[in-house]
């Protein structure tokens, strides 16, 4: 087992600075643990950078080598990264909670993630990455301009998170008890690949449903949005064609679960679509397949149902 000390603070001020030299913005995490270290709003006393009123550990997160210095100066922080500010979205690879054995045999984020390349016709990226201290992998990506990308849980696949805006990651040369954070591969992140951006941008918000909502009602939103589904995978460009189809199949699964579409329309729909992008019968059947089974679980309930 692992603990900092304080003569781990001349290392953990050099991840810090490290870090920071990469334009990344950084604050101090509790020694030896994940949490961060600054105070909460309840215990803001109002001075300092929060004289204007109380800032989050985001707001906090600095480049600055000064702070840095200062800062672990008082003790042997770990190292939280505020991915939005970086300028970053990393992929988390985690590992099965293992209670027990009860999930012995579970595949891993490493597996799942690489069977979601695999299913869309891509490698998995090669860029900068970590070792978690559980054992898991953060994959290192810098956010596109202009996109506004947020926290994900479960949308890639399963044991597979993404951390942009809102969220942080614990930096290499942490440490905790489990273990310490180590960096895999050289400090270059690469842009976010275009077929995963497709993923995980958030979808344009649907109309607002009547609060009595008629069934004939609902059944013509469903056609619309299956049509516009469709569309959307036959205009999708190479090498976001099979991305496009998943999320199509995602999006439209709700309507599956709730009644309003039958499952083979929808999955005839989009295997015409994505057959006439160039994709093959069988990457259309195992992508439509994996999303439609996904969506169809989490949407079992209609929101703002009782």
């Amino acid at each position: 087992m692992t603990q900092p000390t304080d003569n781990s603070r001349a290392s953990l001020l050099d991840a810090a600075l490290t870090a920071a030299e990469r334009g990344w913005h950084v604050f101090p995490l509790r020694p030896g643990t994940k949490r961060p270290a600054l105070h909460g709003e309840a215990a803001c006393p109002g001075t300092g950078s929060c004289a204007g009123g109380h800032r989050k550990w985001e707001q906090r997160a600095t480049t600055d080598p000064d702070r840095i210095r200062a800062t672990w100066s008082h003790g042997a922080f770990n190292v939280g990264i505020a991915t939005g500010p970086s300028g970053l979205l990393v992929v988390d690879l985690d590992m099965p909670k293992n209670q027990d054995n009860s999930n012995e045999g579970t595949p891993d984020g490493v597996a799942t993630f690489g069977a979601l390349c695999e299913r869309t016709g891509h490698t998995v990226p090669d860029t900068y990455r970590t070792r978690t201290a559980s054992g898991g992998t953060h994959l290192y990506f810098t956010a596109p301009a202009g996109v506004r990308l947020t926290n994900t849980a479960g949308t890639l696949a399963p044991l597979v998170d993404t951390r942009a805006w809102g969220g942080y990651v614990v930096a290499a040369g942490s440490i905790t008890p489990a273990g310490p954070y180590e960096a895999l591969s050289g400090p270059v992140a690469a842009p976010l690949p275009l077929w995963l951006q497709s993923i995980l941008r958030p979808a344009p918000k649907a109309p607002q449903a009547p609060s009595v909502a008629v069934a004939g009602q609902s059944r013509r939103y469903a056609d619309v949005a299956l049509a516009a589904e469709a569309n959307n995978v036959r205009a999708a460009q190479p090498g976001l064609r099979e991305a496009a189809l998943f999320r199509a199949a995602r999006a439209l699964g709700r309507f599956v679960a709730w009644g309003d579409l039958p499952r083979h329309v929808v999955e005839n729909a989009l295997q015409e679509a994505g057959e006439a992008t160039g994709l093959t019968v069988a990457e259309c059947r195992s992508t439509l397949r994996s999303a439609l089974d996904w969506s169809i679980a989490h949407n079992q309930q209609r929101k703002g149902a009782a």
